[in-house]
């Protein structure tokens, strides 16, 4: 039975739906989870600061002394960070203190060392005065045991990791992240870094492939080259689900060719196609089917195809799967140049911009599916609807940033 072109935007949705954000979680250190998402409510542990400490470098002082300028006051002894002062201050005393030790018994204010001056070893004279309360950060005044702090889903940066350490946290439960499965399939091609022969290319698809996978939060299962063989690419897919892939990336091998084994191949092992092939260029070729419980997304072959059909369809799954928030990569911008009428399939045309502020686009002279430098120079892909009428310059147009 002929399968008909899907629209771009019902694949999206068909390959949503078929996959639920991954439930699993693990209990992973705090400097293992830049990036992560957490999977409960943090709560403090502690009191932050957990007692009264000075802001400044100086001297505590007693109430009594506050708001005075021109006094002269006795010395008593010294505290710094990591020690508690022994003594407890009266009017007329002053206590040495540094910046985070804990201010002692009778002092209210600290007087920054600024402020006063040395009239012997033992005395000092306030040469500016502080006010009650100066310079002293209050216990609690950052958070409270048991303060909720984070909340459920956040993705963890360097600021939040600091505030869980700080709130007496080492680990912290986080959602497991998405494995990727990566098969690149064809005869032509040749490991990254050896030099191709005759009628060889290198895999360069798979490298870009896991890349925005992992910019996307994904955990990678590189499978390699497959031959062009059924029992090749058997054995990568046996691979896949051995190691639990939530999802496997197929490159190559999914159009209607001789050598085009990927469809046949994953039907003979129990693969459920939801689809095949999409109304738009590049990237006609894309299948999306389920083996057991993992989806699998049949990329094509050349590498501009394979990248952007995983940019418009993988990335929005994987972050779906991984709790990460949708990324927004459309804009509206202006046309530099026009551009002639669309046929029937959606086109996703490679385009600079051409102003520094990003708001005017044209597209690049080459648009062949196979011309990965062109990709590259790129900043964003144009889009340009089916049977979309001529667009001129100075026209509105929809694009999805590269970056």
């Amino acid at each position: 039975m002929a399968l008909s072109l899907l629209q771009v935007g019902e694949a999206k949705e068909r390959i949503s739906a078929a996959h639920k954000p991954i439930s699993e979680t693990e209990n992973l250190n705090l400097n293992q989870l830049l990036g992560r998402i957490i999977s409960r409510d943090i709560l403090s542990r502690v009191t932050q600061p957990p007692f009264d400490a000075s802001a400044m470098d100086g001297y505590a002082i007693h109430e009594r002394d506050c708001g005075k300028e021109g006094i002269s006051l006795e010395v008593i002894g010294e505290v710094s960070a990591g020690q508690v002062a022994g003594q407890t201050i009266t009017a007329g005393q002053a206590l040495r203190i540094f910046t985070g030790a804990p201010v002692p018994d009778g002092a209210s204010a600290v007087i920054i060392q600024e402020n006063t001056e040395q009239i012997d070893g033992r005395h000092i004279r306030i040469t500016s005065a502080a006010s009650e309360g100066a310079n002293i950060r209050r216990s609690g005044q950052d958070f409270s045991n048991g303060q909720p702090l984070l909340k459920a889903g956040t993705q963890l940066n360097a600021r939040s990791l600091s505030l869980a350490a700080a709130a007496g946290h080492g680990t912290l439960d986080v959602y497991r992240r998405p494995r990727i499965a990566i098969l690149a399939t064809g005869n032509e091609l040749v490991p990254l870094g050896t030099l191709p022969g005759p009628g060889q290319i290198s895999a360069s698809g798979g490298i870009a492939i896991a890349a925005l996978a992992q910019e996307n939060g994904a955990e990678i299962i590189d499978l390699g080259i497959a031959r062009d063989t059924r029992a090749e690419i058997q054995d990568s897919v046996k691979r896949a689900i051995a190691e639990k892939a939530d999802v496997l990336l197929t490159i190559g091998g999914a159009s209607v060719g001789d050598h085009d084994l990927i469809r046949p191949v994953l039907g003979g092992m129990g693969m459920e196609l939801d689809f095949w092939k999409v109304a738009m260029r590049p990237g006609k070729p894309l299948m999306v089917g389920r083996l057991g419980e993992m989806l699998v997304l049949g990329l094509p072959g050349n590498p501009v195809s394979s990248f952007v059909c995983a940019l418009l369809f993988a990335e929005p799954l994987l972050r779906k799967l991984g709790h990460l928030p949708p990324r927004n990569r459309e804009a509206s911008v202006l046309l530099e140049e026009s551009m002639p009428t669309n046929g029937p399939r959606q086109h996703f045309m490679r385009g600079v911009f051409t102003d520094v502020s990003q708001t005017s686009v044209r597209a690049l002279s080459s648009q062949d599916s196979s011309l990965l430098q062109a990709l590259t120079q790129a900043d964003c892909l144009i889009v340009r609807p089916s049977y979309a009428s001529e667009a001129k310059a100075g026209d509105s147009v929809q694009i999805i940033r590269l970056a």
